[in-house]
């Protein structure tokens, strides 16, 4: 080759270096949502196939439906939720005040009767009723605080809703031209990798499953404990609760934002027994099940070991955020599979001894 061509060769390089590099400026905003796309239209492919058959072949329409049963069921019922929060957030607050204006109502009856410390409990909550000015005085920086967290909390979640709905709208044209989409994925990833193509993408596509079908088994058998575990205790609306529960559960920790309160207020009404059952319903049952339901399912769609998933999980989240639940299984299983082919070919081509 001579002078010429490769400086050619190199300008080539450099200008498809610069595209690349301005694609990704514009895109980065929308990766996420985009991330988010593909992840639903992959894990819900088979329902849209199912459709393009009874619809006659027509994908168009059957890419519209999936797009608005997408819609319906992820994006409606965050927006619902957050309404009604919104609403009953500003109800808390108002009786927050009331309460550290007025003082805590008495104690309630049954105080006296626990066992050792019922009297000093006795007391020490008589103490904290009288004394509501003082309290709302002490505590005016961290309402303060608490109520900036709150904003910002709700603008985070505003812009959750922002990118689910732009994921939703991207997931259209995935749904319809995917399959086509697929077929360029394949010839370019066999470009790459070879005869590995067929196999690490494979693995890649059982690990998104897997961990779409993981997290959301977990978040229905978390909802439907919870759900029993309120209704059994006499918790008002406990199946909004555990409504709520199925959202909460993709938030670390989230489940038990439910049974705590629930937890404190039956033992505020005097349902000392419920009390503890519902908190150890709740600590071991509902929080308790993530902790080996979602693993389990996870490392079934991934052939991974059950420690690469947790770390994989949590390695995700703290890289990437919330996508990262699904892209750090992913990246440990092509990793996984890369090393253990190359184990086993070095293996088999080592001379017998």
């Amino acid at each position: 080759m001579d002078a010429q061509a490769r400086i050619e060769q190199m300008v080539v390089i450099a200008l498809l270096l610069i595209l690349a590099i301005g694609c990704f400026v514009v895109l980065r905003p929308f990766l996420s949502a985009l991330l988010w796309a593909l992840i639903l239209s992959f894990s819900t492919w088979p329902l849209y196939d199912w459709l393009v058959r009874v619809l006659g072949g027509r994908r168009t329409l059957a890419a519209a439906l999936m797009t608005l049963l997408v819609a319906v069921v992820l994006v409606l019922p965050p927006v619902m939720v957050g309404s009604s929060m919104a609403d009953n957030m500003a109800k808390v607050v108002g009786m927050v005040r009331t309460l550290l204006a007025q003082g805590l109502p008495g104690p309630p009856e049954w105080i006296l009767d626990v066992p050792l410390v019922g009297s000093s409990l006795h007391d020490w909550w008589l103490g904290l009723s009288a004394q509501g000015t003082a309290w709302t005085a002490a505590l005016h920086p961290y309402l303060e605080t608490a109520r900036d967290l709150l904003l910002s909390t709700g603008v985070s979640l505003g812009q959750g809703v922002l990118q689910l709905s732009l994921s939703v709208l991207a997931a259209f044209f995935f749904f319809r031209d995917g399959a086509a989409g697929a077929r360029y994925l394949e010839v370019a990833f066999a470009r790459l990798a070879g005869e590995r193509a067929q196999g690490l993408l494979a693995v890649a596509g059982g690990t998104i499953k897997g961990v779409v079908y993981g997290i959301m088994g977990t978040a229905l058998a978390q909802a439907t404990l919870q759900t029993i575990g309120l209704w059994l205790t006499g918790v008002p609306a406990a199946a909004f609760l555990g409504f709520l529960t199925f959202f909460l559960s993709f938030v670390p920790m989230g489940p038990a934002l439910v049974w705590l309160p629930a937890t404190i207020w039956l033992f505020y009404k005097g349902a000392l027994g419920w009390g503890v059952f519902l908190a150890l319903w709740g600590f071991f049952g509902v929080s308790g099940v993530d902790n080996v339901l979602k693993p389990y399912l996870i490392s079934r769609g991934s052939k991974l070991p059950l420690i690469l998933v947790f770390l994989g999980v949590l390695g995700g989240v703290v890289a990437f955020g919330f996508v990262g639940v699904f892209l750090g299984p992913t990246l440990l299983a092509l990793g996984y599979t890369l090393v253990r082919e190359w184990i086993a070919g070095t293996a088999r081509a080592e001379p017998a001894p």
